[in-house]
């Protein structure tokens, strides 16, 4: 484990899910504490009913509050902090929650449910211009003139309510299927602009190194090229001046046997530094 947890060590889980590395920090530690962060409280009642030990504190936030956070709970630094970036599987097969292209749910995709913006809002208020730029921005969507354009089209006429009915409108731009669904972009880019993904992981990363301790540890586990990319350049440029030490000078993969044991994390990039 590249966070290399101590025993007696502080931790924080700023993306704990349904805790299964906070399940993992927590082995190694003994009598230390871990704080874990989300920014859903779904997910924080099912970690908690799945580790009710009192050295684990569970709060609600995003990577931005993790300064605010630690504070309230009285943590002045850290011996490691994670952030795992990656959408879990009870999001994409929870229908209701709207983040699957397979899903006949309501186009949702809030992360934080009392949050008012969803991606129905983005998909059937937005001007055809900012719906394009959303899809190339944060999707890196080829198409995505072709399918705002569709988008508007089809809006037009209905208002668009299920993923289902998004995820159709993209394949008939597409016009075929290859590895990959066609809606994947699409909805990897709604996703991010709902929950304003890139500015949380850059504001979380700035958190995260004031935090530390020094011969403390950041690990970030990315999914996709624009997470990644900002995570390297946060580490190389904390690295020249100083402050980080970088510990993988190119991401860490999963195993063979990882990615047969949990296919979702075949596109999964572990990337770590260490506070000078």
């Amino acid at each position: 484990m590249l966070l290399k947890p101590v025993l007696g060590g502080v931790y924080v889980d700023a993306t704990v899910g349904l805790g299964g590395h906070a399940e993992e920090i927590l082995r190694h530690i003994g009598s230390g504490r871990l704080l874990g962060i989300d920014r859903d409280e779904e997910a924080l009642d099912m970690a908690l009913k799945r580790i009710p030990d009192n050295r684990l504190t569970l709060e609600k936030g995003k990577f931005s509050d993790i300064g605010r956070l630690t504070a309230e709970a009285g943590i002045s630094e850290a011996d490691g902090i994670l952030l795992d970036l990656g959408t879990s599987m009870f999001h994409l097969k929870t229908a209701e929650r709207g983040f699957s292209f397979f899903s006949e749910g309501p186009l949702d995709m809030r992360m934080d449910r009392e949050q008012e913006m969803t991606a129905a809002d983005i998909i059937n208020k937005y001007p055809e211009k900012e719906i394009s730029r959303i899809l190339w921005e944060y999707g890196e969507e080829k198409l995505s003139r072709k399918i705002a354009r569709a988008v508007i089209d089809y809006r037009a006429k209905k208002k668009i309510d299920t993923c289902a009915e998004l995820s159709d409108i993209v394949y008939r731009v597409y016009r075929k299927r290859g590895k990959r669904h066609p809606a994947t972009k699409t909805f990897q880019a709604l996703r991010i602009a709902v929950n304003d993904e890139l500015n949380e992981l850059r504001k979380g990363l700035n958190e995260a190194a004031g935090l530390l301790k020094s011969g403390g540890r950041l690990c970030v586990i990315s999914y996709h090229s624009l997470e990644d990319r900002i995570v390297k350049n946060f580490i190389r440029d904390e690295h020249k001046q100083g402050g980080l030490r970088m510990l993988t000078k190119k991401p860490m993969a999963p195993s063979d046997e990882e990615v047969r044991l949990n296919p979702s994390a075949r596109s999964a990039k572990l990337r770590g530094a260490e506070k000078i």
